[in-house]
């Protein structure tokens, strides 16, 4: 008896911890390359990167080094993907290189650049505050910082 009181608890218990956390891809089968892709990165990209798509939530840990960018919240195009596959990110200092290669590096091109950047309103763009980077107007003849004020007259030779 005693061990039944002690088995029951421990297989609900893992019943319900099971279930924890556990996402599946949300991508129809019917999406093709999309749909391989995303069954892709959630074997090969889900430690580091998360993208409800894929179901994957990168690591639980949100301030460790090897965390990933949150894929719903950047927007990633089909090439820059491929470079990213390629030569192991952008910085080239932690994700791995080549992590898929060939038709598998494609399909996961594809499924991010069309899934990623779900939580995105507006991708970012870079922008001047009014009034800054506007063309500076120079007097003819004179370089920027040239201390001559651009006469042809050499201060040393006094001409």
């Amino acid at each position: 008896m005693r061990t039944l009181s002690v088995l029951i608890p421990a297989v609900l218990a893992a019943i319900v911890l099971s279930a924890c956390g556990t996402e599946s891809v949300s991508v129809p089968e019917s999406d093709g390359a999309a749909y391989e892709g995303a069954e892709i990165f959630a074997t090969h990209c889900s430690g580091c990167h998360t993208l409800s798509a894929a179901g994957t939530q990168g690591s639980g840990n949100r301030t460790l080094r090897v965390q990933g960018p949150n894929f719903d919240q950047r927007v990633e195009s089909y090439d820059d993907v491929l470079f990213a596959i390629h030569n192991g990110g952008f910085s080239g200092a932690i994700m791995p290189q080549n992590i898929v290669v060939g038709e598998e590096a494609e399909a996961v091109a594809e499924f991010l650049s069309e899934y990623a950047g779900s939580d995105v309103e507006e991708p970012p763009r870079p922008q001047a505050e009014p009034g800054e980077n506007e063309p500076v107007e120079e007097d003819e003849g004179e370089l920027p910082g040239d201390p001559t004020g651009g006469s042809d007259s050499n201060p040393n030779t006094g001409g």
